[in-house]
């Protein structure tokens, strides 16, 4: 037993140091649409222009994370997140100074977002992945998972209570400032490719000829579909939610509060989806995950749009709004196991973030022409059926019975 001690203690300091990195740099990322109106009341632009720019950087964060987990893959994840976090707070810092769309595409798109996709889940999910033996990587990513929905939570209420005491600006430069803290992280992750708790490192084939036989697994196809779903998703919520609150004549401080409970039980959703991993078949999770979306969405759509269903309906989707990565990095680890984990998981959220641009833009392209979100909703639901049928003809075999430890 005493054996065990010093490696339980060096699993559980990597959990933190992934989880408290993802909770800096994708707190701070999703709290950017708080900031969305008074970047337009500041410029000018118009919400469309700067959803683009909320766009670019949802395409750029899952364009990084091929790349980098490739480079973690081989090198360790140190020097990628020393980077990565460096990226985020410059980005985050640089933002209240740009006053055009294209500087905002620099600033939020290409630094803040590429900065967050090398400090992303594909690089701590694999870092994670590799160190943690099989029967507990589940329950690993749902705690690193946890770790970003914990940023959300406190993030989005710290950055409405820096915005009231020092402005916008003051509020942005301040995230970047805390982004920050995140670099020791660098440090504790630092090695080169970690083995597998109990076993020698699976060995990494060359990138290229590992994607090419991922690109001919069908499994790992219909896993990206509904990754780009989920993107879609994610991202319309996230760069949004705050203006369909105040479409619905809601007070400011409740989109803030919105995003905070999406975190909150976001929180709640990844342990539990990390605990039923290792109990029940990931593509049924899946399906179960994007079947509750549509239906939540379906529900707020004919309900009266008050505080508390505005809060009700925060909370569910929080509760399945990150749950999706457990499984997914599950099902891509039993695919092609975890030699190449970060760089065909980064690959998967490539798919995942080209959703993200699309629920991004198209959410500020149809409020602009309509002045409604309703047919962003409408097709919210058609993708969230899409993905719950698409995960099932994936082939996977039942979790082999749990025996008791001794």
């Amino acid at each position: 037993m005493a054996l065990n001690e010093p490696r339980a203690r060096l699993w559980w300091l990597v959990l933190l140091a992934a989880a408290g990195t993802f909770a800096l740099t994708m707190g701070t990322r999703q709290t950017m649409g708080f900031f969305l109106s008074p970047i337009n009341t500041a410029t000018g632009l118009g919400v469309a222009s700067i959803s683009l720019a909320f766009a670019f950087g949802q395409l750029w964060w899952g364009l990084t994370q091929p790349f980098a987990g490739a480079f973690a893959d081989r090198v360790g994840a140190g020097r990628v997140l020393l980077l990565g976090v460096s990226l985020v707070a410059l980005g985050t810092f640089l933002t209240p100074f740009m006053t055009s769309t294209w500087g905002l595409i620099l600033s939020l798109g290409i630094l803040a977002a590429g900065g967050a996709g090398m400090a992303g889940p594909s690089v701590l999910m694999a870092a994670t992945s590799r160190l943690m033996p099989p029967e507990r990587r589940g329950l690993a990513t749902g705690v690193v998972n946890a770790g970003g929905s914990f940023g959300q939570f406190l993030m989005a209420p710290l950055a409405a209570a820096l915005t009231a005491s020092l402005g916008w600006v003051g509020a942005l430069q301040a995230l970047a400032f805390i982004v920050l803290l995140a670099l020791p992280a660098a440090l504790v992750l630092r090695g080169g490719p970690m083995a597998t708790a109990g076993a020698p490192a699976a060995a990494a084939l060359p990138a290229r000829e590992a994607l090419a036989r991922a690109l001919r697994h069908p499994g790992y196809l219909m896993l990206s579909a509904g990754f780009f779903v989920c993107g879609f998703h994610v991202a319309f919520l996230a760069t949004h939610l705050p203006g369909v609150v105040a479409a619905c004549g809601l007070p400011a401080p409740v989109g803030a509060w919105a995003l905070g409970i999406i975190g909150l039980f976001n929180i709640m959703g990844s342990l539990a989806m990390g605990w039923a991993v290792g109990r029940w078949r990931m593509k049924s999770l899946l399906s179960l995950v994007y079947a509750t979306r549509g239906l939540a969405v379906l529900v707020f759509l004919l309900a009266p749009k008050t505080e508390a269903v505005m809060l009700v309906f925060a909370a569910v989707m929080g509760f399945t709004f990150l749950s999706t990565v457990p499984p997914t990095v599950g099902l891509v680890a039993k695919f092609f196991g975890v030699g190449n984990l970060a760089m065909l998981f980064g690959a998967v959220m490539f798919a995942h973030q080209i959703g993200g641009f699309l629920g991004a833009w198209l959410g500020g392209r149809v409020f602009e022409a309509t002045g409604s979100y309703d047919w962003v909703w409408y097709v919210d639901i058609v993708l969230a059926v899409g993905a719950a049928l698409v995960h099932l003809p994936i082939t996977e075999a039942r979790p082999a019975p749990r025996v008791a430890a001794a």
